[in-house]
């Protein structure tokens, strides 16, 4: 589902490759949720409003390519909203965007409402 940024997929292969050094994003790695989906190079619509923050993801170590979110996301007092998809943030004073997706089926929420994604929702995968 999510695909990594055109900024942070040309990081990782300048330092692969040897042409430039790598910045590990700053932790604690967090999830944003969107109304309208971002691309590779632009930023999604961010929910806004209510009590939304970005909530920590944390992941599994990578296996065969691929990294699993290894706990529940829950994103508490969320603001009327559909939300259509996610993006993955580190936590820097000026955030970078790493990755980005649609969700399969998008959420509508109420006002004063939780939306909560279960520990393996979320795959990252190079390939």
């Amino acid at each position: 589902m999510p695909a990594l940024t055109t900024t942070e997929a040309n990081r990782l292969l300048d330092a692969t490759m040897g042409t430039a050094s790598y910045t590990a994003p700053t932790t604690p790695i967090r999830l944003a949720l969107v109304t309208a989906n971002g691309s590779a190079t632009a930023a999604g619509t961010e929910v806004t409003g209510g009590s939304y923050t970005r909530q920590t993801i944390t992941m599994t170590a990578a296996a065969a390519g691929a990294s699993a979110s290894s706990g529940a996301v829950t994103f508490a007092g969320l603001p009327a909203a559909t939300v259509v998809g996610v993006e993955v943030w580190d936590s820097a004073g000026s955030p970078r965007r790493l990755w980005w997706g649609a969700l399969t089926a998008s959420k509508t929420v109420g006002a004063g409402d939780s939306l909560s994604f279960p520990a393996g929702s979320f795959t990252l995968a190079l390939s």
